[in-house]
């Protein structure tokens, strides 16, 4: 998420990790690698009923009273139970709440919600009321000090009130400030498809516990990529709304000019079910209320009918696939051209080889499913990776931050200042925008400001973006594209359990930060596998607005081939991983 420069994994030891993990998989025994509660004996129905159900699935099971939601919750808790003291995907387990929603579905007689009775996990970074919002970093969660919500999110109000039982809070890095899965407020996160792996970051708590089936859908939040590329690590579907379809008032910030919240599924249906929830104006997030009269709002059921790719028009960016880079947070307009154009390619993210190949394996199977894929020097060139480098967002971190805290912090502090008064202990240094990695560029320094109070936003932001939205949408005009498609992510998911390039991986990395910068809706999608049993993952990105049909272009590619399994899921681990908390107060 953060854009940097990517570790490369060495080839002789990427073999011998291949070899390790076909080895780890053959030799797995039925106890110890189900996917499955229960799978020491005879799997149980409902083991077959509840594994990688669909929302659809799910309510016709309730439909039918096969399953109570008491019993379909309980479920969801014990695959918690049994598999998450090794992969690491929830923080905070809600048992007792769980199960009290639960109970209360259950005695309903009103009318049921679209998510009715669905499990799901929510980002750490998201706030639930009454449980502290941890955010992965262990300063929120200091003695007498912690932030805990006043409130919910409002995406979290709304999953509720569409009938959705949140089961757990998912482990997420240090205020999502990285493309790994490690916080210091919990731990380590492994990929469910071999939990030595990177699942990325920063909803990598999310992908692993949805891919695990320790709850049916969940949240993220992507300020560079950290919803499509975790969910690309994991075979899953995830989506990146246009900005503003979406609220996100009650998600402790980034970087609020970049970030966003979608939803993160096993099936592109169940992406689309949750993302018309989720969506919808809100008076505490400005950017909701910008929706031209032609915006998509949802429901978004009815575009995903069983459609077609023929016909379909897709570019592929050139910049991706020349592995330019576009530096997190951008280059403001003070940094000459030259020195600019350093710091740009210092952040470029090359193509490795073997996601090259799985990549230009799924447009020939684009193609023949119907669709064209223009590859073509032209589009969206490096030049296009300068301009997007120009989006300027540094200066206005500390005034994303303030704006959360004063809505969404607990009663002892609002904002950045009153934090470090009550703790003695400054924020985290993204939080404030104190990282000199992006504050000082060359003789330039970027101090903190105000979006609305700054005389030079217009120069900074605004006008930037625009014009990267401008030959976004040109170039989709010129080509006459209904979208484009890139690999989500540079690389494979990388091996954390040995140094390479010297050090721990920070990876795996991509180049979709420009996405970001331009609020323009993406998906992500399963794609296939690498030799290594590890998922690869395609993106798709369309107009603003248009959310919908990118959503139908997906279930149509979902539907064209068999690019996902259920993982193998084992219960030892080969890294410590920390208990989770225990939300809810303690109650249940």
């Amino acid at each position: 998420m953060t854009g940097q420069v990517p570790i490369s994994l060495p080839e002789p030891a990427f073999a011998v990790t291949t070899r390790l993990a076909r080895v780890a998989i053959l030799t797995c025994t039925i106890a110890a690698c189900s996917g499955a509660p229960g799978a020491t004996t005879q799997a149980s129905a409902i083991d077959r009923d509840l594994t990688d159900a669909t929302v659809d699935q799910l309510q016709r099971l309730y439909e039918r009273n096969r399953y109570t939601v008491t019993e379909v919750v309980q479920w969801h808790l014990d695959r918690i139970e049994r598999y998450n003291h090794v992969y690491g995907a929830i923080e905070t387990v809600l048992k007792g709440q769980a199960l009290a929603d639960a109970a209360r579905l259950d005695a309903s007689t009103g009318q049921r919600g679209p998510l009715w009775g669905v499990p799901i996990v929510i980002k750490a970074n998201t706030s639930v009321k009454g449980e502290v919002t941890t955010a992965g970093w262990a300063g929120f969660t200091r003695p007498g000090h912690e932030l805990v919500a006043p409130s919910d999110a409002t995406v979290v109000a709304r999953l509720k009130a569409a009938g959705a039982i949140v089961v757990g809070l998912a482990n997420m890095p240090d205020l999502a400030n990285s493309d790994t899965n490690r916080s210091t407020s919990f731990g380590r996160t492994g990929n469910v498809y071999d939990v030595r792996f990177s699942p990325g970051g920063s909803s990598g708590g999310v992908v692993t516990a949805v891919a695990a089936n320790m709850a049916v859908l969940g949240n993220g939040t992507d300020t560079g990529n950290s919803i499509r590329m975790p969910a690309a690590t994991s075979a899953l579907v995830g989506v990146f709304p246009t900005r503003g379809l979406v609220s996100i008032a009650g998600i402790a910030p980034l970087d609020w000019l970049l970030d966003n919240t979608g939803p993160i599924a096993r099936t592109v249906s169940d992406a689309a079910i949750a993302l018309g929830v989720m969506s919808g104006t809100d008076s505490l997030d400005r950017m909701t209320m910008l929706a031209p009269a032609t915006a998509q709002r949802g429901p978004f059921g009815a575009p995903l009918q069983p459609s077609s790719l023929k016909g379909k028009r897709f570019g592929v960016p050139a910049f991706i696939l020349a592995g330019d880079g576009v530096p997190f947070h951008g280059i403001p307009w003070t940094v000459p051209s030259a020195a600019a154009e350093q710091l740009r390619v210092a952040a470029n993210v090359p193509l490795r080889p073997e996601t090259r190949a799985m990549f230009l394996a799924a447009v020939d199977a684009l193609r023949a499913a119907g669709a064209e894929v223009v590859m073509n020097d032209s589009i969206l060139p490096t030049n296009f990776a300068r301009l997007a480098s120009r989006v300027a967002t540094y200066a206005y971190m500390r005034d994303g931050t303030d704006r959360f805290l004063e809505r969404f912090g607990p009663a002892e502090y609002h904002s950045a200042e009153e934090y470090r008064k009550a703790t003695g202990e400054p924020l985290y240094t993204s939080s404030i925008g104190t990282e000199d990695y992006f504050r000082v560029m060359g003789s330039v320094r970027i101090e903190q400001r105000r979006l609305d109070a700054d005389p030079d936003a217009e120069r900074l932001y605004h006008a930037p973006r625009r014009a990267v939205l401008a030959e976004y949408l040109a170039t989709l005009d010129r080509y006459k594209l209904d979208g484009f498609v890139y690999p989500a992510i540079q690389m494979p998911p990388p091996d954390e359990t040995m140094p390479q390039d010297g050090h721990l991986s920070d990876g795996p990395h991509s180049a979709t930060s420009w996405v970001n910068m331009i609020g323009v809706p993406a998906v992500a999608v399963p794609a296939g596998f690498y030799d290594s049993g590890l998922p690869f993952g395609l993106e798709f990105s369309g107009r603003p607005w248009t959310d919908g049909d990118l959503l139908a272009i997906a279930r149509a590619w979902e539907l064209a081939g068999t690019w996902r399994h259920t993982p193998v899921l084992v219960e030892h681990g080969l890294l410590p991983v920390t208990s989770s908390r225990r939300g809810d107060q303690g109650r249940g």
